[in-house]
């Protein structure tokens, strides 16, 4: 099981509405082990993390409104990605681990640009 990554719209009363995703697109967002394991580490929490460390408990929901301050997060660990390779388990090499993660940010970062261009958010689930 993965975890998905989808952008969605709100409706007029208030109901999220997920948007369609094209055929071909690879939308994970990692292993469903990586809610504890990577995202909700001690180390992604200790960057100042506060947005990926929620998928320890729940599923993610990143409203239009605080979509910008999710992509500086996002930015943060892809560049401190070596880092939180050697940090978080991973039941592969720390290059294996590293190439999972740096893939994930990147459709996570493709979801942000796509939501920031339709004034949508993102939910990762």
């Amino acid at each position: 099981m993965s975890l998905l990554v989808d952008v969605f719209v709100r409706e007029p009363d208030g109901k999220r509405r997920i948007l369609d995703v094209p055929d071909g697109v690879y939308q994970s967002g990692g292993f469903e082990s990586w809610r504890t394991t990577v995202w909700g580490s001690e180390f992604v929490r200790s960057l100042g993390a506060r947005f990926l460390p929620v998928l320890a408990y729940r599923d993610l929901c990143v409203e239009a409104e605080d979509v910008p301050e999710f992509r500086r997060e996002v930015a943060l660990l892809h560049a401190r990605l070596d880092e939180v390779a050697h940090s978080t388990q991973r039941p592969r090499t720390v290059e294996e681990h590293r190439h999972q993660i740096e893939t994930r940010l990147q459709i996570i970062e493709e979801s942000i640009r796509k939501a920031l261009e339709i004034g949508g958010g993102v939910l990762i689930w």
